[in-house]
């Protein structure tokens, strides 16, 4: 395998099959130490993050320590999600050695997201790890460069996985996400520069680089569509924040300069439990019937007020324009699909949400229950009425929609913050604990 820190020196073999960021070789200050990589990377594992809300066999295979394993999977109904509806299932969760997505694979995952509680959930829980980490402190690596070296060498193997739907769709599917810092979302510039930087090393066509939906990223999504690198927009609340997002997706095409707008891709990532989470909290404290009745009925009725926007905003002269240079529009992806309440439906936040030109990513409880008894049928814009009513219901209690998105907004960062101060936390101690190789 080749050096990652050695770009200019990347040979065939390793940048097979990839396109890499044209913008400048200087490693930006506010990549958080991501220096001096060394791409040797061993083999570990992810842990899966939720347990389902049935007992039942699983469907698919779990992460292993020791290799790849499970054949390959019958027809299931995330193939006919995709071949009938339009949507395509990814997997919300990445795990080490790769080839364990094989079978998901086969039974019709199409792409793959990753944050920083994946990982930090995985390293801190796993000594597969241990190997690599010893190699890379013994190198002199520090604890940052360290953590970048495992999450890059995770995203390069699960994207060679993907490449062939990634070129059976001519781009617009097969894509594995990796987030920049969460200590960059308040740091504009900050994070178009380790975008550019983590797309560098990453170096694979089908990436998507992650950027949260905060307000000061607004101005980086654009400027990161703009230089031609695809990008995953995570963490959006509210339908306010999703307008800013699509519009920072146009203008970022627009100021691209390119002939050929067919490779710059992006997802919107929706998130839909979490709502439900904290306005069921509120709507109990209201404590009325009217309010009672709403509980579980406002994410799913905003998600469909998104997609309505997404099909208003991707139409007209506008968005004529840039098809004609093969501009692709920027998918709805729903996200936090996992359901927190065990009182409802088990896939309530995957049904109800399916509709052509969509994402649904699911962790495994939400797929597995999907694949198990889910109805494969048209449902995102069946009942856009109803989910206007719900809105409205909501805003007439006193509930500020655009208040709840920042509070979700500002949890999930600092969530993630949390979960990536942890981790370096777990991996200094394990530098610290690591006794020397035997040989």
């Amino acid at each position: 395998m080749a050096t990652i820190s050695n770009l200019a020196n990347l040979t065939p073999a390793t940048a097979v099959n990839s396109r890499s960021s044209s913008s400048s070789s200087v490693v930006p200050r506010s990549f958080l130490n991501f220096r001096g990589f060394d791409s040797k990377l061993s083999s570990s594992q992810l842990s899966l993050r939720f347990n389902n809300h049935q007992s039942r066999p699983s469907l698919f295979v779990r992460c292993s320590v020791s290799g790849g394993n499970g054949s390959a999977g019958k027809r299931t109904t995330l193939h006919d999600l995709y071949e009938k509806e339009g949507q395509s299932p990814w997997y919300d969760n990445l795990c080490r050695p790769v080839t364990d997505l094989l079978p998901y694979i086969a039974r019709g995952v199409r792409g793959v997201t990753s944050n920083p509680a994946i990982f930090q959930k995985a390293i801190s829980t796993s000594n597969a790890y241990n190997d690599q980490f010893r190699t890379l402190v013994e190198s002199g690596k520090d604890i940052e460069s360290a953590y970048w070296e495992l999450v890059v060498k995770d995203i390069q193997d699960a994207c060679k996985l993907f490449e062939p739907i990634y070129d059976q769709t001519e781009g617009a599917d097969g894509y594995v996400s990796v987030e920049v810092s969460p200590r960059l979302a308040d740091d504009t510039q900050g994070t178009v520069e380790a975008s550019k930087y983590l797309h560098k090393v990453v170096n694979r066509r089908n990436v998507y680089i992650k950027i949260p939906a905060t307000a000061p990223c607004i101005p980086s999504i654009r400027d990161v569509i703009a230089s031609g690198i695809s990008v995953n927009v995570t963490l959006i609340f509210s339908i306010a924040r999703y307008e800013a997002v699509i519009d920072a997706y146009l203008e970022g095409l627009e100021a691209s300069g390119l002939d050929d707008l067919s490779r710059v891709t992006s997802v919107a990532s929706f998130f839909v439990s979490r709502v439900d989470t904290l306005m069921d909290k509120m709507l109990e404290q209201i404590g009325t019937p009217e309010a009672l009745e709403l509980r579980g009925k406002a994410a799913v009725a905003q998600a469909a007020l998104a997609y309505k926007l997404y099909q208003k905003k991707f139409s007209g002269p506008r968005w004529e324009a840039l098809v004609k240079k093969g501009a692709k529009k920027q998918r709805l992806l729903w996200a936090s699909t996992s359901v927190k309440n065990p009182a409802y439906s088990d896939t309530l936040y995957v049904a109800p949400l399916i509709g052509p030109d969509t994402v649904s990513t699911m962790p495994d409880q939400a797929l597995e229950a999907f694949v198990d008894h889910g109805t494969v049928k048209r449902t995102i814009d069946a009942n856009v009425s109803e989910a206007e009513g719900i809105y409205s219901a909501i805003e007439k209690l006193g509930i500020d929609w655009n208040k709840v998105g920042e509070q979700l907004e500002e949890e999930g960062v600092d969530s993630f913050k949390n979960c990536f101060e942890s981790l370096l936390v777990t991996l200094q101690d394990k530098a610290n604990t690591l006794k020397p190789a035997t040989h």
